[in-house]
């Protein structure tokens, strides 16, 4: 069984609902997913596979309203169950990072690309009004910036939008 996730990719900013494709094998497989934080999840499962064990591409909705997720980083886990023991196997996980923990009313981001001369304050305050919110865009970026007092020209960052 192939079980490959295309959609979140890794530390991608995400938003409710998180949408998950890619593409699974199997003679009409289950899969099962996960959504979690280590504090809280959102689980269930879908259908892939056309019956003759072609490759199947799937899209799902995870609808993880209402949860309490305490980080802003979640993972995405698609897996299938062994009908042996019901173990997780050929399990895919996938980071991401999820907007409505960062800003209230999360409906998606914006590149800003970083000119000479660009500050995390000067960005913060021009997208958020507050220089003070430059933290919104220090952890929508985490591969991106590793110390928030150094961004440097050609950098792309994501800059979470809320309504």
């Amino acid at each position: 069984m192939v079980n490959l996730i295309q959609q979140p990719a890794p530390f991608d900013l995400v938003g409710n609902p998180i949408l998950v494709g890619g593409i699974g094998q199997g003679f009409e497989a289950t899969l099962q997913y996960r959504v979690h934080d280590g504090h809280d999840e959102r689980t269930g499962f879908f259908n892939v596979g056309g019956g003759t064990g072609e490759h199947g591409q799937y899209q799902i909705a995870v609808d993880v309203a209402g949860a309490a997720f305490q980080l802003d980083r979640l993972f995405v886990e698609v897996y299938e169950e062994s009908a042996r023991n019901g173990s997780e196997i050929n399990k895919i996980t996938v980071p991401v990072i999820f907007g409505p923990r960062i800003v209230q009313g999360y409906v998606g981001y914006r590149i800003h690309v970083v000119q000479p001369g660009d500050t995390l304050s000067a960005i913060a305050d021009a997208n958020y009004g507050s220089s003070a919110a430059f933290q919104n865009i220090v952890r929508a970026n985490p591969l991106v910036i590793s110390d928030p007092d150094r961004i440097f020209p050609g950098q792309a960052l994501k800059i979470p939008i809320g309504a």
